[in-house]
């Protein structure tokens, strides 16, 4: 009895057992399938991981040698041009020196330019007032100073505005002053010097020849008769007697005529010499001297006297006396000037 209730509690057991294991196996099975198949799953995929990693890793050492060549490459660049900066800091340097020598050695020239102008500026004031008061030329004085102002407007500097103003003041008086043309002047009185030799003098005026009494002979003259009329023509012509319209003409030896042309010609080189300087007084009585004595001594008739004449009453006509200004303002203006500057340059 015991045997049979056991086996069949025992079969029992083995039938609810089998009924219990078979979903329970189901159960284990899909999970370990599915369990080994995540993890074939999870296998490929971190070998797939690892391949990409791999192939990361060697992109990324690839990339990493290329940026070390760049690093390097840069590396060379930063040091060539620091290299070059470097240069160039000195070249900029050497420039820079080079600039302060050459914008001394240029201040220095421009002094001395400026200096050397200002001395020529100087010598022609100088060479203007001398040629107004010493030489009474006005037109060279002129030129000189109209040269000065010139050369201070080549420099155009500011600070030279007051002397050219000073200048052109002078040179508006200059201008002003009639003009008297002394070398023209001259050259007539020049002229009628040589002339003075060539005058035909009043004493030696001589009759015109009288034809009146000489006629044709007649052929059938005898020779005789024609001798005496011959002889009696020679005889008329050994003097003669001529109305000379002036009862004051001075006999002159040869002495005395030598010494009068001589006189003369004194008093035309007086004359010159009073026209260069300025002496108007002085002019006019040299010629009106001249002009005396030409019409008391030389035949006033004659085409070089008529000549003469007419040239001394127009150089008498001429007002050479003027009254010439002072221009040493603008003369003692540069010397202050250039004594002022020397004074501040030390």
């Amino acid at each position: 009895m015991m045997s049979k209730k056991n086996y069949s509690e025992d079969t029992e057991k083995s039938q609810s057992l089998k009924s219990y294991i078979n979903p329970l196996l189901v159960t284990v099975i899909i999970v370990a399938i599915t369990l080994a198949w995540q993890w074939y799953e999870t296998r490929h995929q971190i070998a797939n991981l690892q391949q990409e990693l791999a192939k990361r890793l060697s992109e990324i050492d690839s990339f990493g040698k290329k940026s070390r060549d760049i690093a390097t490459e840069a590396q060379e660049a930063s040091r060539q041009i620091q290299a070059k900066f470097n240069l160039l800091e000195t070249k900029l340097a050497e420039s820079q020196n080079q600039q302060v020598a050459l914008e001394a050695l240029y201040h220095e020239l421009a002094r001395n330019r400026d200096e050397v102008t200002l001395e020529e500026v100087e010598q022609l004031l100088l060479i203007a007032n001398q040629q107004l008061q010493l030489a009474k030329n006005v037109k060279a004085a002129l030129i000189a100073i109209e040269e000065a102002d010139n050369r201070l407007q080549r420099i155009d500097r500011p600070r030279l505005l007051p002397l050219r103003r000073i200048i052109t003041k002078d040179i508006d008086l200059l201008k002003t002053l009639p003009y008297v043309d002394i070398t023209g002047i001259s050259l007539r009185l020049d002229d009628l010097f040589t002339m003075v030799d060539t005058l035909p003098l009043a004493m030696e005026i001589r009759p015109p020849e009288n034809n009146s009494d000489m006629k044709r002979t007649p052929t059938t003259e005898s020779i005789w008769l024609q001798f005496a009329r011959e002889a009696w023509g020679d005889v008329k012509q050994l003097v003669r007697i001529q109305n000379m319209n002036r009862p004051d003409i001075p006999m002159l030896s040869p002495s005395q005529t030598y010494f009068l042309r001589e006189n003369l010609k004194l008093r035309l080189l007086s004359a010159r010499y009073a026209l260069l300087a300025q002496n108007g007084a002085a002019f006019k009585a040299d010629l009106k001297i001249s002009l005396d004595w030409v019409n008391q001594y030389f035949d006033v008739k004659s085409k070089s006297t008529v000549s003469m004449l007419g040239t001394l009453r127009q150089l008498y006509g001429n007002e050479i006396g003027i009254e010439l200004p002072n221009i040493s303002a603008s003369l003692d203006a540069v010397r202050n000037y250039r004594l002022t500057r020397d004074q501040g340059n030390r």
